[in-house]
């Protein structure tokens, strides 16, 4: 330790302890770090190797700390001027993210962290480097991800929206003795869906297909207010499975006044023998179909993606009787996790 710190009293070492422990900044902590094990007698090539940081960096630090004691020891580019990541710069940051590069005069569809300065520079006169975008993005959350495709409503954007009014101000005066229930199908497929997952370094897994795919289609109907999922099992996406499951939805539900169906408009929930099913209901089923192509407007969506997500992609099961076996456990285990929920909030 001669030569690189001159000896110190034992309460100025336990005072830079006490202030390293204290210390919540991981760059100041790192370089307190440093002058502890210098004071501990390590040496500099010691001191270096144990904390993973090279020989220059530990003189730097004991020179700095020699000539100003622990001033020395923070980051001297607090000095450096006002910081550019302000709130206001990481605010207009935020909106342009959110638009598209052609919104704001680029011949390209997607962003680049350099379209990214450039925009920011016209937009806020602070121009930064790409590496500080890159810290800028993350302070927003933003995050390098796959667009959703999308289908454009055929509907005008005021036919469009008034439907969706409707249906929500539905829910949220849902008269008493009635039900909401959000409807779809999901295919089950033997044959996995491929999808992302983690792999080390020089892996790349496999999935291992049948080859002759077999399918299988459930139909579901979701309590809009509990989450609760009723649903029946096909060999055949038609009216026939769909009339099943309406069957049993009037069975779940046989003290409810009118049952609410909220659903997409699929042919089968139009054709003649789905209109003659439903007058034989008398009233109790009511269908709200929702604008084409608003599958976002249908909550039971998401839970087709949570059973993909847990079951069906990337699936290693032999035969569709143990798939289906795997797709009916969750589907109990999530209804189970949803009355559980309900019946939590209700208390």
């Amino acid at each position: 330790m001669d030569g690189i710190l001159p000896k110190t009293a034992f309460a100025v070492k336990y005072k830079v302890i006490r202030h390293m422990r204290d210390c919540r900044d991981a760059g100041l902590k790192g370089r307190y770090l440093i002058i502890v094990n210098l004071l501990n007698g390590r040496s500099p090539a010691q001191t270096a190797e144990v904390l993973n940081v090279t020989r220059s960096t530990v003189y730097r630090v004991a020179e700095r700390f020699r000539e100003l004691g622990e001033v020395g020891l923070l980051d001297r580019r607090e000095d450096n001027g006002d910081l550019k990541l302000d709130e206001y710069y990481l605010s207009v940051l935020y909106k342009v993210v959110r638009g598209n590069p052609d919104d704001y005069g680029w011949k390209r569809p997607t962003w680049t962290r350099e379209m990214l300065v450039e925009t920011l520079r016209q937009r806020t006169g602070i121009r930064i480097a790409v590496s500080t975008m890159s810290r800028a993005l993350k302070k927003i959350d933003a995050r390098h991800g796959r667009p959703r495709p999308m289908v454009r409503c055929p509907w005008s954007k005021r036919a469009k929206n008034r439907r969706i009014r409707l249906i929500r101000e539905l829910l949220r005066d849902l008269p008493k003795g009635h039900v909401a229930v959000y409807q779809d199908e999901v295919d089950i497929h033997l044959n996995p869906k491929i999808g992302l997952d983690w792999m080390v370094c020089g892996q790349q897994k496999e999935v291992m297909t049948p080859g002759q795919n077999v399918k299988r289609y459930l139909a579901g109907a979701m309590n809009a207010l509990t989450g609760e999922l009723v649903w029946v099992e096909g060999d055949r996406k038609n009216s026939d499975l769909f009339i099943v499951l309406l069957n049993r939805l009037s069975e779940r539900y046989s003290r409810t006044k009118v049952i609410h169906v909220i659903l997409d408009n699929c042919r089968i929930h139009h054709s003649q023998i789905t209109r003659e099913a439903v007058k034989a209901f008398g009233g109790r089923i009511v269908f709200h179909f929702l604008p084409p192509y608003c599958p976002q407007e249908n909550k039971i969506e998401r839970f087709w993606q949570d059973l993909h997500a847990e079951v069906t992609r990337n699936h290693r099961c032999d035969s569709l009787a143990e798939l289906m076996r795997n797709v009916r456990r969750f589907m109990n285990r999530r209804n189970r996790r949803a009355n559980k929920q309900y019946l939590k909030q209700a208390a």
